[in-house]
């Protein structure tokens, strides 16, 4: 009996060289990118408002708690305004911990966007050369020959 040479392998992998040049598969592509970019353009941005305002946040709070320190220093008052100090702390350690969250998706926000320009270039790459080499004349027919 003779063994079968043929491979059973399923993986796509495997078969990704047999779809070639797929005019739907392309559409859908660009259609994803297109979906994808405004979206993750905006939340881009709403993360960088977001930073800054944290930022901003973090200073104020800074200074508040060194104008309270001043105060309790400067009147001697029997209040004690290290509670409140102490709760202002917390909270700028509370925004620390989101600015630095909000710096990782920053970071991974910035990953996706250069994917999806990079396969967006590579889409129009793809698309450049499809044409070229559709419009290119063809060289000698052989079966005139």
């Amino acid at each position: 009996m003779e063994l079968d040479t043929e491979s059973t392998n399923t993986s796509l992998d495997d078969k990704t060289e047999d779809y070639g040049e797929n005019p739907t598969r392309d559409t859908l592509a660009e259609g994803f990118i297109c979906l994808l970019k405004p979206t993750i353009d905006q939340l881009d941005e709403r993360v960088k408002a977001t930073r800054i305002s944290q930022a901003e946040l973090k200073q104020q709070i800074d200074s508040l708690a060194d104008e309270l320190r001043k105060i309790a220093e400067y009147h001697h008052l029997s209040m004690d305004l290290d509670g409140y100090v102490q709760k202002l702390l917390g909270a700028k350690r509370r925004v620390t911990v989101v600015t630095n969250i909000l710096q990782n998706t920053q970071d991974r926000l910035n990953k996706v966007h250069q994917l999806v320009e990079k396969n967006e270039q590579k889409h129009l790459q793809e698309n450049s050369s499809v044409t070229k080499s559709a419009s290119s004349p063809t060289q000698t027919n052989p079966s005139v020959q």
